[in-house]
C-alpha cells in the first residue's frame, strides 16, 4: 500500500511539475523580462509626469539575468487609471521589461506574484494531503492530471484551430473517467458516475450552444476573446465554440461532485443492505440529488455572479433597466452559462440514480474497490 501511494505521489509531482514548467517555460527564455528589487525611491511626484499623474524615479537591484546583482535607475511614470498604475515602495519586488532596441533600458512592468501564488498552492496541497491522507493523495493526481490534459492536450490544440467543442469534450470524458477510477477504483459506483456526468455535461453543453445560437450570442462579449483575433498565431477562432467549450469545462466540476454524491451513496445503501430493491434504490438515490441539488445549482449561479460583480454594480449605479440589461451580449452569455450549468446538473441527478440503480442490481461484473 505504502509502495503504491509513493508511486501516485511521485507521479503527481512529475506531471504537476511538467504543467507548471510550461507555463513557466517561456519565461526562463525570455529576454524580455527580469525581476527586481525596488532599494530606494530617489525621487517621487504626485503631479506632473508624462500621463499627468505623477512619477517616481526607482532605484533597482537586479534579481535575474546577466546583469544579475547590479543597480538601475527607473523612470516610472504614474498615470490616473489604478489599474494600470504601478506605484512601488522600497523592498518591493518587480517585474522589469526590458528594451534592447538600442541602450538598454529597463521599465516597470508589475509586481511580483507567482511566488506567492505556489505558497498558496504548496500550503493547499499540503493540507490536502494531511488532512485527506489517502484520498488527499489520490485527489492531488487528478487535479495533477487535469491540469495536465487542459494545459498541455486542450489549451494547445484549440490554439491550432481544431474545434474547440470537440476537443473539450474530449476532454472533459477524459477528465471524468481518470479521476472517478483514480478516486474509488473500476465498479459500478465510479462507472455510473462516470456515464451520469458525461450525460449531464452534454446536456448542458448542448442547450447552451441552442440557447447561445438562437440568441445570436456572438461568443465575444469579453475582452480576452477579442484580443484572440490579434494573436501572432492568426487563427481563425470559432467563438460561439470557444464560448460553448467553456460552459462544459465550467459545468464540469459540479456535474461530477454531484454524479459521485449520488452514486458513492447509493453504493453505501447498497452495501448496507443487499437485498434491497432497485426501485426504492433509485428513489433514494433521487432524494439525495433534490437535496444537493438546491445547493449545487446555487452554487454555480453564484460563481458566475461573483465574477461579473463589478459589472452588476455598474449597472446598478446607472440604474440600467432590466431590458437593457438582459439583452446585452455579455449578460446573456453570462445567465446562459449559469443556467445551461445548472440544468446539465439537474438531468445529472436522475441519469445518475438510473445508472447506478441498474449496475448495482449487477454490479458483480465490476471489480469493486
Amino acid at each position: 500500500m505504502k509502495k503504491s501511494l509513493s508511486i501516485l505521489l511521485l507521479v503527481a509531482f512529475l506531471i504537476i511539475g511538467y504543467a507548471i514548467s510550461s507555463i513557466l517555460g517561456t519565461d526562463k527564455t525570455d529576454e524580455n523580462t527580469e525581476r527586481g528589487r525596488v532599494l530606494d525611491i530617489v525621487e517621487s511626484s504626485e503631479e506632473g509626469g508624462v500621463f499627468g499623474r505623477g512619477f517616481q524615479l526607482l532605484r533597482v537591484q537586479l534579481l535575474t539575468g546577466e546583469l544579475k546583482g547590479e543597480e538601475v535607475f527607473i523612470d516610472n511614470q504614474l498615470s490616473d487609471n489604478p489599474a494600470f498604475s504601478i506605484k512601488a515602495k522600497q523592498g518591493d519586488l518587480v517585474v522589469l521589461y526590458v528594451d534592447r532596441r538600442g541602450d538598454l533600458t529597463f521599465h516597470l512592468s508589475d509586481f511580483v506574484r507567482d511566488r506567492y501564488v505556489f505558497y498558496l498552492f504548496a500550503g493547499f496541497i499540503l493540507l490536502l494531503l494531511l488532512v485527506g491522507r489517502g484520498s488527499g493523495l489520490k485527489s492531488f493526481v487528478t487535479l495533477s492530471i487535469t491540469a495536465f490534459i487542459v494545459i498541455r492536450f486542450m489549451v494547445p490544440q484549440i490554439l491550432d484551430g481544431r474545434s474547440p467543442i470537440a476537443i473539450s469534450t474530449v476532454s472533459a470524458a477524459i477528465i471524468t473517467v481518470t479521476t472517478f477510477f483514480i478516486v474509488s477504483g473500476i465498479n459500478a459506483k465510479s462507472v455510473s458516475a462516470v456515464i451520469g456526468t458525461l450525460i449531464g455535461v452534454i446536456a448542458a453543453g448542448s442547450l447552451a450552444y441552442l440557447t447561445g445560437f438562437t440568441a445570436n450570442l456572438t461568443g465575444m462579449s469579453s475582452e480576452e476573446a477579442i484580443m484572440l483575433m490579434h494573436i501572432p498565431q492568426r487563427v481563425d477562432f470559432d467563438f460561439r465554440g470557444l464560448l460553448f467549450s467553456g460552459i462544459i469545462i465550467g459545468a464540469l466540476g459540479a456535474v461530477m461532485d454531484v454524479a459521485m454524491s449520488i452514486s458513492s451513496a447509493m453504493h453505501e445503501m447498497k452495501s448496507l443492505k443487499p437485498d434491497i430493491e432497485q426501485k426504492r434504490l433509485i428513489r433514494s438515490g433521487m432524494t439525495i440529488g433534490r437535496d444537493v441539488m438546491g445547493t449545487m445549482t446555487n452554487t454555480l449561479i453564484l460563481a458566475y455572479a461573483g465574477s461579473s460583480l463589478s459589472l452588476l454594480i455598474l449597472f446598478m449605479a446607472y440604474q440600467t433597466s432590466i431590458v437593457r440589461i438582459l439583452n446585452t451580449d455579455l449578460i446573456a452569455t453570462e445567465v446562459i452559462r449559469a443556467l445551461s450549468g445548472s440544468i446539465g446538473i439537474i438531468v445529472t441527478i436522475p441519469a445518475t440514480a438510473l445508472i447506478a440503480g441498474t449496475l448495482l442490481k449487477t454490479g458483480k461484473s465490476f471489480r469493486e474497490r
